[in-house]
């Protein structure tokens, strides 16, 4: 009898390790999911406050993103609306509000001829030939 009770013992206990397996790995997974949708928030908090103008992204750090979710579908709800909140109750924080695009295009400049200082020694001859060409 006592070989049967052994048999059990041996078969149970490998069960319950994967029980226990299963059960660390559900909750590194919610720990991950947590961890995921935290970084998501945060990304999009700081895209949000450069969008409405403020200046030291740190004053994220005083925000309550409590109320911020992720839905199914990886939206950010609630940020709008904590960042127009924001805006109205720490006015100091922001600055002129920025548009998409971080920084203006460059000035355009109208293409200038090489100087022959600038040129290198085969350039040089080239644009000589060619200069001397279309002369009469």
């Amino acid at each position: 009898m006592s070989d049967n009770t052994q048999d059990t013992d041996d078969a149970t206990n490998p069960v319950a390790e994967l029980r226990a397996r299963c059960e660390q790995l559900e909750r590194e997974i919610v720990l991950v999911k947590q961890q995921a949708e935290s970084g998501i928030v945060k990304a999009h908090l700081q895209a949000e406050a450069s969008r409405a103008g403020m200046i030291d992204l740190d004053g994220l750090k005083m925000l309550d993103i409590s109320h911020i979710t992720v839905s199914d579908g990886g939206e950010v709800l609630g940020a709008n609306a904590l960042m127009e909140k924001v805006r109205k109750e720490k006015p100091w924080l922001f600055g002129k509000p920025s548009t998409s695009a971080p920084g203006g295009a460059p000035p355009s400049r109208p293409p200038r001829q090489k100087m022959a200082t600038e040129m290198t020694d085969a350039e040089y001859q080239s644009a000589r030939e060619a200069i001397l060409r279309f002369r009469p």
